[in-house]
């Protein structure tokens, strides 16, 4: 491996670090579930975590827990009424353009890979 190849694979392990919230955050099934389920219900002023465990099979705590971390992530966003909470999907552009240049980066630097599946050896 030629030191350019190195020097980019260490850029895209920074590049990884820097996206591993929203990496986490969208890893998780129940998590992309939720994304789902608030996307598709329609709801545009947001959902209150009742309704969403009313739709998921999820009780109220795990519910909130998973939204406290897509919220970290800056995948959801919430806005209070009173002392109701509305949960709605609206990532953060910024965190989700790092993750596509990331992934973007990574499939650069595979493809000038050689071929290491054995077959072509």
């Amino acid at each position: 491996m030629n030191k350019e190849t190195e020097n980019e694979i260490k850029a895209l392990a920074v590049e990884v670090q820097n996206t591993q919230n929203i990496l986490t955050a969208l890893g998780d099934e129940v998590r992309q579930h939720l994304i789902l389920v608030m996307m598709q219900s329609g709801q545009c002023f947001g959902m209150r975590v009742n309704d969403i465990a009313a739709q998921t099979n999820l009780s109220r705590p795990a519910v909130s827990h998973h939204l406290q971390i897509l919220k970290h992530a800056g995948i959801v966003k919430m806005r209070r009424e009173g002392t109701k909470n509305y949960y709605y999907f609206d990532a953060d552009m910024q965190a989700f353009d790092q993750l596509i240049h990331m992934l973007v980066h990574a499939k650069e630097i595979m493809l000038r890979l050689p071929d290491r599946s054995g077959e072509d050896c």
